[in-house]
């Protein structure tokens, strides 16, 4: 059974169904000339029809003179903003996101410009994304491929041979392209939100442990020499959250600070819980980040102004996204008192509704 049409439908329904006469003429402003004459000819109508009165000949004329002027100079402020729109639609439909509607009157007209004007600078910011995406993509491609071209060909010349240094050289940058690969496509899962949470019960000391063991291979096949301290209080500490997406963020946590920690250095892992919250921290003992770039780390393809490391830029970004997920906070935070010349950089996880 179909429910029955509510009282706006209905009525919008019937305006559908009335005429539309003046929809031939092409021009808005011709169109209300035609308004206020049909108008003002309906009142003549009616006078003559009761009263058998006709303005003289000079008096209609002239007053119809009146009405085409008027409405062409009262028409023109009304039109104008709509005459802007399709000068800047036609603008954008080759790209040129710049142009804006001069938006004044309070009208319909008015919040039509309004919404135009942050359409536009919506467009305008997307394609801008898209360049810079594209620019960076481009980028972080380029150097692997270039490096293990060079190895590559050196190996065919004959210039190195294919010993375990120069494979390992390979396979470095192999790595980081699959790396650089797998965060694309988790950027492009984020941006169409089909990624959902699915929470459980776990053991969080386990996790953190996988995570170190893998973060230590990478480190060790990049030639990266540091030392992972895990403190978890209590030991045997569960945490609900989604297994998955957790051990990512703490991945891209400790690859992050094994790049940037000098070598032979310590990175410390420590995770509690405060007040029905799950707090984990990652800190490094390496230049630290300063306090105006805290929050653009977490920008895609944001290095910061760190120590030379490498990296996509991307890491960052996935692990505010992931904790984003969880309604939690992902932060940059002061480094502990006395940490000398080098403070470290700490970045600390908060995920809420743990018991």
């Amino acid at each position: 059974m179909t429910q029955q049409a509510t009282v706006p439908q209905r009525l919008a329904t019937v305006a559908d169904l009335l005429p539309r006469p003046l929809d031939p003429i092409p021009w808005i402003k011709l169109k209300i000339t035609v308004l206020l004459l049909a108008s003002g000819g309906a009142g003549l109508l009616y006078l003559w029809n009761v009263y058998h009165w006709v303005p003289p000949t000079m008096t209609a004329v002239a007053a119809l003179a009146i009405v085409l002027v008027t409405a062409q100079v009262l028409a023109h402020g009304m039109t104008r903003p709509l005459r802007e729109m399709i000068a800047a639609a036609r603008a954008m439909a080759h790209g040129d996101y710049t142009q804006r509607v001069r938006a004044t009157s309070r009208d319909e007209v008015g919040e039509l410009a309004v919404a135009f004007n942050q359409m536009a600078a919506d467009l305008a910011a997307a394609d801008q994304q898209r360049r810079e995406l594209i620019a960076n993509v481009s980028h972080e491609l380029r150097t692997p491929i270039a490096a293990l071209q060079a190895v590559l060909e050196n190996v065919v010349d004959g210039v190195a041979e294919p010993d375990p240094a120069t494979l390992r050289t390979a396979l470095a940058q192999t790595e980081r392209l699959g790396g650089l690969v797998a965060e694309l496509l988790d950027l492009s899962r984020i941006d169409a939100g089909a990624i959902a949470l699915e929470p459980e019960d776990f053991a969080l000391s386990p996790m953190l442990a996988q995570a170190v063991a893998e973060t230590e291979v990478a480190a060790g096949v990049a030639g990266r020499t540091v030392r992972f301290l895990t403190d978890v209080q209590p030991p045997g500490l569960t945490v609900r959250a989604d297994l998955k997406r957790l051990h990512q963020v703490v991945v891209n946590l400790l690859d992050n600070a094994a790049r940037h920690g000098p070598p032979g250095t310590d990175v410390h892992v420590t995770a509690r819980r405060e007040g029905g919250e799950l707090v984990l921290e990652v800190r490094d003992e390496g230049p630290g980040i300063a306090a105006e770039d805290r929050d653009r780390v977490f920008h895609r393809f944001t290095h910061g102004e760190r120590a030379v490391g490498g990296g996509t830029g991307l890491g960052l970004a996935i692990a505010r996204w992931a904790v984003d997920l969880h309604h939690g906070r992902i932060e940059v935070v002061e480094p502990e008192a006395g940490a000398g010349e080098m403070p470290g950089c700490r970045i600390r996880v908060t995920v809420p509704g743990q018991s």
